[in-house]
This record gives structure tokens, C-alpha cells and sequence, in this order.
């Protein structure tokens, strides 16, 4: 038991996991020995293998799991394609831990594999010939070629064999490419900048006169481990002078303490990207930019983030000509291991991590990816069941943009205020706090929309609006890139006031209100319609009309005047009962001067004929 834990804290994985395997066989099921046992599977990438154990040390007392053993599990059920089992445990370690960023991006990316599928399609990949047995990864552009990190130099004498994983030290290869895609003259890149110690991960200026490479913690050209038992990773600079590299020189922000690895230049070579577990670090490493000072020397180091961050692993950064940073990560929602995901950092917010799917990522560790977004093309590693090696380099073409596009889903309802009748066809738009339109859309004939908004932290508002309804609308304030769904904006109709010179009887459909031959009381059959001017009147308290009344033609021009002056108070006077002030009324008898229908003197015409004109009319003044 103290060997394998000494081979365990030594990180000689490869016999820790013998040891321990022996241990089992003779009946010893520790939690220690499996938790061991998981780990040294792990981060060997033997996820199949560290799940086994995760799950015996789960059976034995699921309390002995551990936050961070419980995520390790989790990442290992998806390397072996249980994604069901992990987001299950996944869920479990919500409930348990609160403030992991890993845990509230799954979270919030329940669907994180829908995603993924949409985007299907938009690569293509084929497993680069220049591929050894052994593990070759991180690859650069320099010139007409590509530089890569390879353990395939198996003349290495067996003090040069990494207890770790038992693979050879690694050294930086080169190849030129041809044109037809295939590469030749693979061979050593340089003698000064190779050593009996790790070199990999190369970045190199556009004019290919500069490089930055990662070498790993030494003594006198020795391998040199820290006090914890660490071979700390450090950056160094060369450049080329007379056709051989020179002034080899670690970066002045390496640290004996801690790592600094696997640089990248942006396009204007003014910032290095690169991944460290330096101070201020939130996971096992992070990804950090520095600038570089037009004298050469080098700013303060800066985390970039917990959008990007995780309380994992993210490393190999990769930063295009367009400014998308691509890097590998186990701390996103992905497939398994470590995944690929890219972001946009012409954002300022960074704007959303995208896992770039299949085929690129799969259930196994894809890492070290690089891309020319001027061809379209590019290349990555990955340690996948069907390659050459271990760890092999793939190329592959981008068939369509990646959508990276940081939008917020908003979606909801548009309704009537007063009979909750659902209302198609109003404009919906959303604002932010500048008062900038962000999206705007239409309801669909059931009243619902959807926007897509921004990322930007911030107060928002969403407005919809309608002819004949006042507008509604809802103040939103955003803190993450979550959907909101299922709001209501309810708008209040507008009742429209009848143009001047309109009959308020016929502006608002009503039986006319007729009198009976020589009367000019109001009928029973006019009630109604007199109550609903009334309540018009009411509804719109500026409104003033006047009451002109009329009579047939029937009888003296004299007698049918003074009959229509009648009719003309008594509608008023009834509407006074009805609560209508007498100062928005005007009375005023027409007697037989609008006759409507030709029924005029000496013509012959039915009793209803002459009813159409005894009548009054609500005639809109003001």
C-alpha cells in the first residue's frame, strides 16, 4: 500500500495503477485505492477505466465521492458516451455544490448535446499521414509547413521515459506541405531548441523569424521537479538569426512555482495567449493574454475570465486572424475529456463559449487546435480510438462559419388587457438601456414572439405596440445569457372617438331612434340605443354633440318644425336623466328640411317609409 501511494504521489501513474490493480485482486476495496485508482486512470485519459473505479468507490459509500471526484466521474461517463448516467450525476452534484462554474454551465445547458447536433455539418476531417505510432499533437503554421510536438524519437534512452504515462520525452517536428495537402521532409525542427527535456507547443511570428515554445522545468539542461514533486512548464523565446535559432529565453512571468504553456500569438503579434496555473488561476489551469510592448518587454498577465474559466482544465490556446480564441477544456459541457470550444473576442464580454461539436470533438481528449480563417482550414489532436498513435494530428475544413453570434432568447405572449384575447401582428421590439433597438419581430396569429437579444449585462425593455392599442411593455434586467420565456405584455385597446360630423347612431351601429307619428316621447325600441350614446358620452367626457331631431313631411312646414324642436328636448332631457351634462348638449329641431328618402310633400309612401324620418341624430360637434 505505501509503494503505490508513493508511485501515486511520484505521479508514476503507470505503476501506481499495477500496484494498485494487485491490491484489489487480493481483496483490499478501499475508497482511498479506488479514488487513487480512478485518478491515475483519469489523468492518463483512461476514462473508461477511471469511471470503473469511480463507480466501485461511489458503491461503497457515495459520500466518500467528493465534489471534484464526483465531476471527474461525470466527465468519464461521457468519455464512454453514458451521457444520460453523467448528467444524472451531474444533477446530483447541483444539489450538493452551489457556485461551481462547471456545474452552472451544465446547468444551464441542459441541451448542450442539441446543441451540438445543429451544428453538425460543419466540418470535415481526415488523420494527417505525417501521424507516428507514438503521440503527436499541437501543431503551428510557420511558412509553408507545419511545426508539431511528437514522442517518437524511440532512440531515447529509457532515463528519458516519463513516469507519468511511460511515453517518450517529446520533441518539436516539422513537415512541409505540398500542394495537394499531403506533407514531406518530416524531420527534427532544431537541434538548439530540442533537448533531453519536454518541448512542444510552438507559436511563431507571420515572418517565422520569432518563436515562442513550451519547455518544461529544468536544471542544467536536467528534467528538475519542484518541492511538491512538479516539473513546472515554463515559455521561452528564440529567434532566428543566420538561419539558426538563438537567444533562447524563458518569458519574465515564468515561475519554479508554477506553469506557463502552449502560447499563441494574435494577428497583430501585440498579445500572447497561453495557459497557466499561475495566482489568480480559477481551475487547474487557465487561459490568460499578455500584452507585448512595442520594445519587446511584456505587461502584467491577465486571467481572462470565468466565462472562458472553469475550476478544470482549460489549455492549448488558439487565437485566429479574426480574433476567435479556440482552446481545450473539461470544464464546459462537451463530449467527454477534453473538448474544443471557440468564442468571439471582438466582444468585449467575450460573448458565448461554443463547444464546435462533431467531428472535431468526440468522447476521447481534442485538444490543440489551429485554424487559417482565410482557407478555411486547420488542424488538431486528438487521442480517439481510430488513430495512427496515441495522440494524433488530424486536418480539417470548415464547411460553414461556426455560428458564433451571442444572443439572448426572449419569448412570450401578446394580449387584449381587458378580454385576454390573444393580439397577432404587433410590432415587438426590444431596447437596451441606450434606447438602441436590439431585435424587434411580430406576434404570430397566436400572439406569441420570440426575440433574440444581446449578452450585454443590463437593463432592458421590451415594447409592443399596436394601431388602435396603447402600448405595453416589460423592463427586463439581464445577468446571464439564459432564455426568458413564457413573459406577458398585455395592451389596452383604444376606443376611437367618431370623427366631427358624424351620427354617433350610426358611428356605433344602433337602431335609430324613431318616433311614432305626432309623439316625441322615447319609445321602449330606443332605450337601448339612447343608453349606449350615454355611455359613449361618458367613455369620452370632451365629447360634445348635438341632438338634431326630424320629422315626415306630413302635416305644415310651421307645425312639424315645433313637433321636431319636441323631439329635439326630449331626447336631450334623456339624456340628462341618463347623467349627461346639459353643457355638452346643443337641442335643435330640423322639422321636415332632411327628409332622407324622397317622402316630401304630395308623395305617396308607406307608414314605415315615413318613420325613417322621424328620427333624431347625435351629430358630433366637439
Amino acid at each position: 500500500m505505501k509503494k503505490a501511494q508513493k508511485s501515486f504521489d511520484d505521479y508514476n501513474f503507470r505503476k501506481a495503477i499495477n500496484q494498485y490493480e494487485s491490491l484489489v485482486k487480493n481483496g483490499n476495496t478501499t475508497p482511498a485505492i479506488y479514488q487513487n485508482l480512478g485518478d491515475a486512470n483519469y489523468l492518463n485519459a483512461n476514462y473508461a477505466e477511471a469511471s470503473k473505479w469511480y463507480q466501485k468507490l461511489e458503491e461503497l459509500d457515495e459520500k466518500d465521492l467528493d465534489i471534484e471526484h464526483m465531476y471527474r466521474y461525470a466527465q468519464s461517463l461521457r468519455s464512454t458516451k453514458e451521457y444520460e448516467a453523467s448528467n444524472e450525476l451531474m444533477v446530483k452534484l447541483a444539489a450538493r455544490k452551489q457556485g461551481d462554474s462547471r456545474i452552472d454551465k451544465f446547468m444551464k445547458n441542459r441541451d448542450y448535446l442539441a446543441k451540438m447536433k445543429k451544428r453538425s455539418g460543419t466540418y470535415t476531417i481526415d488523420n494527417l499521414s505525417i501521424n507516428s505510432p507514438e503521440s503527436d499533437f499541437a501543431p503551428s503554421f510557420r511558412m509553408e509547413g507545419l511545426v508539431f510536438t511528437t514522442s517518437r524519437d524511440s532512440n531515447i534512452i529509457s532515463r528519458n521515459i516519463h513516469n507519468w504515462n511511460k511515453k517518450q520525452f517529446l520533441n518539436l517536428y516539422t513537415a512541409t506541405e505540398t500542394s495537394d495537402g499531403s506533407f514531406k521532409n518530416i524531420m527534427r525542427f532544431s537541434e538548439n531548441l530540442n533537448t533531453k527535456l519536454h518541448e512542444s507547443s510552438t507559436a511563431f511570428t507571420k515572418d517565422g523569424k520569432t518563436v515562442y515554445f513550451t519547455r518544461n522545468n529544468e536544471n542544467n539542461g536536467k528534467f528538475s521537479r519542484d518541492k511538491n514533486g512538479y516539473s513546472r512548464l515554463k515559455i521561452y523565446k528564440a529567434e532566428m538569426i543566420n538561419g539558426t535559432w538563438r537567444n533562447i529565453q524563458p518569458l519574465p512571468f515564468n515561475n519554479d512555482s508554477y506553469s506557463v504553456a502552449h502560447p499563441t500569438l494574435n494577428n497583430t503579434e501585440d498579445k500572447l495567449y497561453f495557459s497557466s496555473d499561475m495566482p489568480g488561476t480559477l481551475g487547474q489551469s487557465d487561459i490568460f493574454v499578455v500584452d507585448i510592448n512595442s520594445d519587446g518587454s511584456f505587461g502584467t498577465p491577465v486571467n481572462l475570465g470565468d466565462k472562458i474559466n472553469t475550476e478544470s482544465k482549460e489549455t492549448f490556446p488558439f487565437i485566429s486572424t479574426d480574433d476567435v480564441l479556440y482552446f481545450a477544456s473539461d470544464g464546459h459541457p462537451g463530449l467527454g475529456g477534453m473538448d474544443i470550444f471557440a468564442t468571439d473576442m471582438k466582444n468585449s464580454d467575450y460573448g458565448i463559449v461554443v463547444n464546435v461539436g462533431e467531428p472535431i470533438n468526440s468522447n476521447a481528449d481534442d485538444f490543440s487546435l489551429i485554424f487559417n480563417s482565410v482557407t478555411n482550414k486547420g488542424y488538431f489532436a486528438s487521442n480517439r480510438a481510430d488513430g495512427k498513435g496515441d495522440d494524433d494530428i488530424y486536418a480539417f475544413l470548415e464547411l460553414k462559419p461556426l455560428d458564433l453570434s451571442c444572443y439572448k432568447e426572449i419569448s412570450g405572449i401578446i394580449k387584449n388587457n381587458e378580454t385576454k384575447e390573444l393580439i397577432e401582428e404587433a410590432r415587438v421590439i426590444l431596447y437596451n438601456h441606450k434606447n438602441e433597438i436590439v431585435a424587434e419581430t411580430e406576434s404570430e396569429l397566436d400572439g406569441s414572439f420570440n426575440l433574440k437579444g444581446d449578452c450585454k449585462v443590463g437593463d432592458y425593455i421590451v415594447i409592443a405596440s399596436k394601431s388602435k392599442y396603447e402600448d405595453g411593455n416589460l423592463l427586463l434586467a439581464q445577468t446571464d445569457n439564459e432564455p426568458i420565456e413564457n413573459i406577458e405584455l398585455f395592451l389596452l385597446q383604444i376606443e376611437e372617438v367618431a370623427p366631427l360630423g358624424t351620427d354617433l347612431a350610426k358611428y356605433l351601429k344602433l337602431k335609430p331612434v324613431f318616433f311614432d307619428f305626432d309623439k316625441w316621447d322615447i319609445t321602449d325600441a330606443s332605450q337601448i340605443s339612447m343608453a349606449k350614446i350615454a355611455a359613449y358620452l361618458k367613455e369620452h367626457p370632451t365629447v360634445k354633440i348635438q341632438v338634431g331631431s326630424h320629422t315626415d313631411a306630413r302635416a305644415s312646414r310651421a307645425y312639424n318644425m315645433r313637433l321636431s324642436n319636441k323631439r329635439a328636448n326630449s331626447t336631450s332631457e334623456y339624456l340628462l336623466k341618463l347623467g349627461i351634462e346639459s353643457s355638452r348638449l346643443k337641442a335643435l329641431g330640423l322639422g321636415e328640411t332632411m327628409i332622407t328618402n324622397g317622402c316630401i310633400d304630395f308623395v305617396i309612401c308607406s307608414e314605415e317609409e315615413h318613420q325613417e324620418n322621424r328620427r333624431s341624430e347625435f351629430i358630433l360637434v366637439e
